[in-house]
């Protein structure tokens, strides 16, 4: 039989508590889970997207490269993406992120085959 005067801990702890204190908590800990959700979900819909894609190679001219930095807060250090923009023979253009190897041998105005898969960036073989 349970004593009604039995200590029950950390449950005597909450129903103690005023209600805005146990509501903002639910709020704050469903904002941070439901953000860590939808970062995981959006990034395994990407990675599956691409997969699915199929290998594309198309010519193309390289019409603008850019690069992001991010982080570098008190001790953490920067990253940095690298992104150049190609543009196909119909005019149409495609920004793909490229790893930082890639991005310092390719530079504007470069002509050749742009070889990728979804927005995932496989190789650029510049003609001569």
């Amino acid at each position: 039989m349970i004593n009604p005067n039995q200590n029950n801990g950390f449950f005597d702890f909450i129903s103690e508590l005023p209600l805005f204190f146990i509501l903002f908590g639910g709020i704050i800990f469903t904002l941070v889970f439901g953000t860590f959700a939808y970062v995981i979900i959006k990034g395994l819909s990407s990675y599956f997207s691409n997969n699915a894609a199929e290998i594309t190679r198309q010519r193309s001219k390289i019409v603008d490269k850019r690069s992001e930095v991010w982080g570098g807060s008190g001790d953490s250090s920067a990253n940095t993406s690298h992104f150049i923009t190609f543009e196909f023979e119909d005019h149409t253009r495609k920004e793909l992120q490229v790893r930082s190897d890639q991005y310092g041998l390719i530079t504007v105005g470069d002509q050749g085959e742009l070889i990728y898969q979804g927005t995932r960036f496989k190789e650029f073989i510049r003609q001569y």
